[in-house]
């Protein structure tokens, strides 16, 4: 097996396009939680809050290409032109076959559906449907947009595990570089906002919706006072690579993957369990070659909701007490779907390097059944060798990552 190293990252997140918004947004402690307008008007949708991608160049990208975008692929295919730019890969090395993706979204375009269906339910026709929308709502409709925009003729694979796609395309590239399929894999996810987005958690009783005049004040992992998920949207791209190519051509190298377990938990497809959890960290950790002990930071999928915080904290105190540094990032941007587990991967890329760990926003009093573990509530300078990325989905998709500083 071929060790595995990351060599760029792009983001577009509520905080604005590009890594420079990002980073210094979550430094700031600043929330992206914005009051939605459009939700209003949503007969029966309670909540009325979400994070949403305030500006970027869609123009960036050529018409040819952008046609058969919807906003989610114009995010992944502008936060892989950042990634590749820090990474220097060339058009070269993206077109010679030993370069692939793994790009995944929760659905395809909601806003391309609602345009379809909106033609096709209100005149029972598709007189007026634009044969490029079709393109939109593909379940691969990012991974293709940034294939054919960048030349890439390696493996094209977009899996779709709701909240755990992010995190579970970053491990998927990372094995198959390391079984040398590939050299090169761009990886990550992204997902657009939509009514219907907020509606399903609403449906689920999942969503915020005590915090609408104050919501900067939610989501609020792992608080007493928690009341749901907070709906976003973005995209996140990673470049992995072998680190015999890496070196090779002389490139940077963020980090270093050391392992990775995703797996399924059949109990139950909406309330997760701490055992399944717990089962899915020790098997990224033994496919590491590492012991819980060794871990120093811990970035928690932790979305805001009441079963599933608990039940996270609960596999974390189980499996490693309260050794690691522990926090999610939910609170400064919401739940981003599918761009969650990459955006959030990109964060604690940034933690490691400078050696801090961004604290959980809106943690002000620890919830009754999430204690036992390390919960960071203040910004704090702490050195980071091991961190351990975890998300989990509805449908049961447990994934986590383990994460490594490089070290020759």
């Amino acid at each position: 097996m071929r060790r595995v190293v990351i060599t760029g990252m792009g983001a577009l997140s509520p905080y604005g396009e590009g890594l420079e918004a990002f980073f210094k947004g979550l430094e700031s402690g600043e929330s992206c939680i914005r009051s939605m307008p459009e939700l209003l008007e949503v007969s029966g949708l309670t909540p009325s809050i979400a994070g949403q991608v305030p500006t970027y160049n869609a123009k960036a990208i050529p018409r040819k290409f952008r046609r058969t975008m919807s906003p989610m692929s114009i995010f992944a295919v502008l936060a892989a032109t950042e990634a590749i730019a820090m990474a220097e890969l060339d058009d070269t090395t993206l077109e010679n076959g030993r370069t692939g993706l793994v790009v995944g979204s929760t659905v395809g375009s909601v806003q391309a559906l609602q345009s379809i269906f909106t033609h096709y339910l209100d005149g029972k026709s598709v007189d007026g449907v634009k044969s490029t929308e079709f393109f939109k709502i593909m379940n691969h409709s990012c991974a293709t947009n940034i294939a054919q925009f960048f030349g890439v003729r390696g493996r094209v694979l977009a899996p779709s595990a709701a909240c755990s796609t992010g995190c579970q395309t970053i491990g998927i590239a990372m094995e198959t570089i390391a079984m040398g399929k590939q050299d090169v894999m761009l990886c990550g996810g992204a997902d657009e906002l939509h009514p219907l987005t907020v509606g399903t958690f609403d449906i689920l009783q999942a969503a915020s919706t005590g915090y609408n005049v104050h919501p900067t004040e939610t989501p609020r992992p792992f608080d007493k006072d928690r009341d749901g998920i907070v709906c976003s949207e973005g995209a996140g791209i990673v470049v992995l690579e072998s680190l015999d190519h890496a070196k090779a051509r002389n490139a940077p190298i963020l980090a270093e993957l050391i392992g990775f377990a995703t797996t399924s938990d059949p109990s139950n497809p909406a309330s997760p369990s701490a055992s399944a959890i717990a089962q899915c960290m020790e098997l990224a950790l033994d496919e590491a070659g590492t012991v819980p002990e060794d871990v120093d930071y811990v970035n928690a999928h932790a979305t805001g909701t009441d079963l599933g915080d608990i039940a996270e904290s609960q596999a974390i105190a189980s499996l490693m007490g309260k050794i690691p540094a522990v926090s999610s990032l939910k609170g400064y941007m919401g739940h981003t779907m599918a761009a969650s587990g990459a955006l959030e991967t990109i964060a604690t890329l940034y933690m490691l390097k400078n050696g801090l760990v961004f604290p959980t926003r809106n943690l002000l009093h620890v919830s009754p059944g999430c204690e036992g573990v390390n919960h960071i509530t203040a910004k704090t300078h702490r050195s980071i060798s091991i961190a351990l990325k975890n998300n989990f989905a509805l449908g049961g998709i447990n994934t986590s990552l383990v994460i490594r500083r490089y070290n020759d």
